[in-house]
């Protein structure tokens, strides 16, 4: 079977080279391929140590944060470190004008000051298994694209009945190298997680939208969550009892700090990469995609911005929803610049006529895959004009103008009632009624219609998507409308979407009338309008290609393992855990410029900019500064570490993960990318791909001294790994086993992976 040819290519080609710093590996296969390597980069600890099912390790400290993110267990009452904007939705929930968490932070005294945050989890992975063999299971060469997916759900549901699960776990499956292999994560999901401390976004987005993807950098991107158990440790839903979690185990923090060319992991949940895509799809994404998200994206924020910046209320409403939307507007940019100055292209054509070369010289293996590259060239032509058009639908429909999530709900409010009468109705209306506080709270119709006017009007006039700017064009047309403004003005003088009052007491109605007044209404006309002529012209023939390039993309995948037998390749990541590991390291990123990997507070200091949104620096943290008051969280020469550089291969969803050191300690939070280097999700360059992290000193520094928070970092363990780690050759366990009594805070010698490390009382400090 194809799994196991694949496997044992696999395992055969890990002595080989592979560009330092690249790939996103399974933690359970680190000993068979990783491990050595690892070590001679100056890892300390064993594959044991970071992934083990029989006793705690590494993995059992690192939380998928709500789906989206990373996050850490940093002590042994369930504090969880993650950074700012992972965090940033559950400040922003909790702020108002009169408490104004964004501005001003916050920092619980107590554990009866924490604040709930429903709906945001933190899920553990318990042990990881290969199940590819029972997930293709009677799955054959022959079998259509829609033929083996119904084998493989098959085989899915009936892997999920026979696996026998403990008490509160579950069973995910996902594919990996694009179906040709299958492994399965036994999770265990907290519900109750609380808001501990964030830092003021002077601190926790210092920089914010114009240092975002940038260095050097000196954003202190973190906040401090706390994991609530019920009795027995086990999860339970929010209760006023519940007690803090007690873990497997938890990341000691080094207050040794980093210096250039330190080994460094990073442990987390990465979104997506594509690593393996043919040169066509790359070329798509460069010269098409790409373009239209960017120009889409550019003009939403410049409205957003000039309204934020005129009134405060407007910031905090907001701030969350600017971040998120120029997160990826800026990524898309520095990726197109990265993919060009790294000749991705270039690279992509060498590895395909290379490989079309070797199946000239084997009959049996061009028989199997010599129709591969030559049909991606057909498939992606046939993509293009669909391609774009769903682009332009999601982002201007679906992502940027804001009253549209509201119209999504009344489709599904119509559409539960057609299809299941009143209980389907009233089943989906409880659904939808607790979010439309949040939506409204921060919800502005005059910047809506801003967005919805300039955005429909891009829309109208898509060059390459000419169904869905016909459809708009003949709305305006059909409608006697003579241009977007009047457009603009014309549905949103008359929605009731725009106010919650008037949307709740059209709903609350018996179904009937509810139905009717929903269809009466003209940004739900418009809207559905548009979503017809997409859905009738456009998604399916775009799902039938896309489905046609992943049989392809997956048919490629196996194609290359087993053409190049002499290479390792690592598989793609699908938000499942990944082990990542590089050094602090610099990069040259144009001719005569060179970046150091450590920035300093110094830094700060020299961007402030009194009363900017961006870059003005609290008072307190100034004040501290010209004292040099930075306690015992400085470096040797009396510097205040913020932030550093790493070879790490990382992507969305590693924000938040942790920078572990050679013997398993905190010294950083991983936050961010270099702008030149975006473009790792798809060409890893290790001349210019570079993960930034805050440096966990600093972090401690601005919750002992900045915040005089000192009773959080009192239940930390603070260590100096540095500390005589040459004449220690024994080997202890890291942290203690659940139920094992708390470790009392006093100077001792610990001991990971032959390291003796000198175990840090806290001192106190903060006001």
């Amino acid at each position: 079977m194809i799994n196991k040819i694949l496997l044992a290519i696999f395992l055969l080609s890990t002595t080989l080279t592979l560009r330092a710093g690249e790939g996103m590996w399974l933690p359970q296969l680190l000993k068979a391929l990783n491990e050595g390597e690892m070590q001679t980069m100056g890892m300390k600890l064993t594959a044991e140590q970071i992934y083990s099912v029989n006793q705690g390790s590494l993995k059992d400290a690192i939380v998928h944060f709500g789906g989206f993110c990373t996050s850490e267990v940093i002590s042994d009452q369930g504090l969880l470190l993650t950074n700012h904007h992972c965090g940033y939705g559950q400040i922003q929930s909790h702020t108002s004008l009169e408490n104004n968490y964004i501005k001003n932070g916050f920092w619980a005294k107590s554990l009866n000051e924490e604040l709930a945050n429903p709906g945001l989890f933190a899920r553990f992975i318990v042990r990881i298994d290969d199940v590819t063999e029972a997930m293709l299971a009677g799955v054959t060469d022959q079998m259509s694209n829609k033929e083996r997916q119904s084998q493989i759900d098959k085989n899915m549901a009936k892997l999920k009945e026979n696996t026998k699960l403990g008490k509160f776990e579950d069973l995910m499956i996902r594919p990996f190298y694009h179906g040709n292999q299958y492994f399965s994560f036994t999770t265990v999901t907290y519900n109750d997680v609380r808001l501990v401390g964030a830092p003021p976004e002077m601190i926790g987005k210092f920089g914010a939208d114009t240092d975002n993807w940038e260095w050097p950098r000196h954003t202190g991107d973190f906040s401090l969550f706390r994991i609530y158990a019920g009795p027995n440790n086990e999860p339970a839903e929010y209760n006023e009892n519940n007690k803090p979690y007690n873990p497997k185990h938890f990341l000691p923090i080094s207050l040794d700090g980093v210096e250039e060319g330190d080994f460094t992991l990073i442990f987390g949940f990465p979104g997506r990469t594509n690593q393996y895509l043919p040169g066509v799809a790359v070329e798509q994404l460069v010269e098409t995609v790409n373009p239209a998200r960017i120009a889409i994206r550019d003009a939403a924020l410049k409205i957003l911005d000039a309204e934020m910046r005129k009134d405060e209320k407007v910031k905090i409403q907001y701030a969350s929803k600017f971040a998120r939307v120029a997160n990826y507007w800026k990524k898309w940019i520095g990726e197109n610049q990265g993919l060009t100055s790294t000749n991705a292209l270039t690279k992509k054509a060498t590895l395909e006529k290379e490989f079309t070369k070797k199946l000239n010289t084997n009959l049996t293996l061009k028989g199997k895959y010599g129709d591969i590259l030559p049909a991606f060239q057909d498939k992606y032509k046939a993509l293009e004009p669909y391609v774009l058009s769903a682009n332009y639908y999601n982002e201007i429909m679906g992502r940027n103008i804001e009253a549209m999530r509201i119209v999504s709900y009344m489709r599904r409010l119509v559409s539960s009632y057609e299809k299941s009468g009143d209980d389907g109705y009233e089943k989906y209306k409880g659904r939808i009624l607790g979010r439309m506080d949040s939506f409204y709270k921060n919800y502005s119709p005059k910047i809506d219609k801003q967005v919805f006017a300039r955005l429909t009007e891009m829309y109208g006039n898509a060059d390459g998507a000419k169904e869905i700017a016909a459809s708009m064009q003949n709305y305006l047309m059909g409608n006697g409308i003579r241009d977007y403004n009047q457009l603009a003005d014309q549905v949103f003088a008359k929605s009731m979407v725009l106010d919650k009052t008037a949307v709740l007491a059209a709903i609350n109605q018996n179904p009937a009338a509810a139905l009717e007044k929903i269809k009466a209404d003209p940004l739900y006309k418009f809207a559905v309008k548009i979503s017809d002529t997409y859905q009738e012209k456009i998604e399916g023939r775009y799902r039938e290609i896309n489905g046609e390039i992943a049989d392809l993309q997956r048919r490629y995948m196996a194609g290359l393992m087993e053409v190049f037998p002499d290479r390792r390749f690592w598989p793609d990541a699908n938000s499942t855990m990944r082990v990542t590991y590089g050094k602090v390291q610099g990069y040259q990123p144009r001719d005569g410029i060179t970046y150091n990997p450590l920035t300093t507070l110094d830094g700060v200091i020299e961007k402030y900019q009194p009363g900017d949104y961006e870059f003005d620096v609290p008072k307190k943290l100034l004040e501290l500064n010209a004292a040099r008051d930075y306690g015992e969280y400085a470096t040797k020469d009396g510097k205040m570490p913020v932030c550093f550089l790493g070879s790490n291969h990382t992507t969305g969803g590693n924000s938040g993960s942790p920078a572990i050191d050679a013997n398993g300690n905190l010294v950083g939070l991983n936050f961010d990318r270099v702008w030149e280097g975006t473009m790792s999700d798809i060409n890893y360059d290790p001349s210019i791909c570079r993960n930034i992290m805050v440096d966990a000193r600093y972090i401690l520094f601005i919750i002992d001294k900045y915040a005089g928070a000192g009773h959080l970092v009192k239940e930390m363990k603070l260590v100096h790994p540095r500390t005589d780690s040459s004449n220690n050759k024994s080997k202890k366990k890291m942290n203690k086993p659940v139920g094992a009594k708390k470790p009392q805070m006093q100077l001792k010698n610990e001991s990971t992976e032959g390291t003796k490390q000198k175990v840090v009382p806290y001192r106190g400090g903060g006001r």
